[in-house]
């Protein structure tokens, strides 16, 4: 009978050759092949809302865009993501490449058939130029729309920064959003002292029509440094008598409405009623770009035209004026903590050397506006 010892050491003896064929056996099992590995859960499609609270439905990746309004075509652009639009409409003209774009029609009725053509992933309408109706035959045909709906110059930087992210450029429009808003504060700072200019925008001469102070362009007058006299909702018809009442300082006219309304702005002088305002008389008309009829990130540029011209003695001194008021004011409370070493002179100083600023003159604000100060 083998002894315990003996029994302890054949033991041993099986576990070892046991643990090494498990060994070898590991050894030469093949590798899980990446095929065998669990799939990716990420969806294809999310869920977004837009400017309305409707919820919508779109690819995580959207690849093909159609704009269904100027302002939302100029977006993608300032976004740089341009080469995404494969359609736009007819009124799409800025920038001039937005041109070129394959066409789905006018923004009041686009063509069905042609955006169904482009097989896009989304397409982009805003509520005041679009009907409800293209965005419901959109829906029936599986096509998602996502609407935007600015009213103030906040809201149009808001809905940039939003579309950015939906579009996948969150930083791209952290950036657009925060030199846009930049500007309007420097703007704000050089006006806000300034006494502020009454104004008739003018959208459509016969009948008279202007703008509410509900509307963008209201807001946009007033980070410009000026005020609507028109004290209604939306985009009211206006009575030339109480405008003669009012007697405002500018008439304000964008460059599209000048190109197709009834009676050309030199020809007012002529017209009764019209040749009894002050600004008539005096020939103090602004033109400005239709950027200012967009609510896209070029508003902004017309809006800073505008100060100028109802405001041109706050534009007088160099651009980099302000920044260089700025730094100076730092440097002086940096010298209060660690006052600059003295160096004493090693020669005579230098006599003073007289200095002399020219200061910057907008031309032809005089004679185009003879009630600038």
């Amino acid at each position: 009978m083998p002894s315990v010892r003996t029994m302890l050491r054949c033991s041993a003896c099986a576990a070892a050759l046991l643990s090494a064929s498990c060994a070898v056996s590991h050894a030469q099992a093949p590798p899980q092949s990446p095929a065998t590995a669990a799939p990716s859960t990420s969806p294809a499609f999310r869920e977004v809302t837009d400017e309305l609270g409707r919820t919508i439905r779109i690819p995580q990746t959207l690849n093909r865009i159609v704009s269904l309004a100027p302002n939302l075509t100029e977006t993608l652009y300032a976004l740089g993501v341009q080469d995404r639009l494969v359609g736009d409409t007819d009124f799409c003209d800025y920038p001039e490449d937005a041109q070129y774009k394959p066409k789905v029609g006018n923004v009041i009725n686009p063509s069905l058939e042609a955006i169904v053509a482009l097989h896009p992933d989304l397409v982009l309408v805003t509520k005041p130029s679009n009907r409800l109706e293209t965005v419901n035959s959109l829906a029936e045909v599986g096509i998602p729309s996502y609407t935007t709906d600015p009213h103030t110059l906040e809201e149009i930087i808001s809905s940039t920064q939003r579309l950015a992210g939906i579009l996948g450029v969150p930083e791209v429009g952290k950036a657009l959003t925060k030199d846009l808003e930049r500007r309007l504060d420097d703007l704000q700072r050089r006006v806000a002292s300034l006494p502020r200019r009454h104004v008739l925008f003018v959208t459509w001469t016969q009948p008279l029509m202007s703008i509410g102070k509900d509307t963008f362009i209201a807001d946009a007058l007033r980070y410009a440094g000026a005020d609507s006299i028109v004290d209604a909702q939306g985009w009211p018809q206006v009575s030339l008598e109480e405008v003669a009442r009012i007697q405002p300082d500018f008439l304000v006219f964008a460059g599209n409405h000048t190109e197709t309304m009834p009676v050309g702005v030199e020809a007012l002088s002529g017209l009764p009623g019209w040749r009894i305002l002050d600004a008539v008389r005096h020939h103090r008309y602004i033109m400005t770009s239709d950027a200012i009829d967009r609510p896209a990130p070029r508003i902004v540029s017309a809006i800073e035209d505008l100060a100028r011209k109802f405001h041109p003695e706050a534009f007088s001194e160099k651009p980099d004026d302000h920044q260089d008021q700025d730094n100076q004011k730092d440097q002086k409370e940096k010298d209060k903590v660690n006052p600059p070493a003295v160096v004493p002179p090693t020669s005579p100083p230098s006599p003073p050397v007289p200095s002399f600023r020219l200061a910057a003159v907008l031309p032809g604000v005089a004679e185009e506006f003879p009630c600038a100060r």
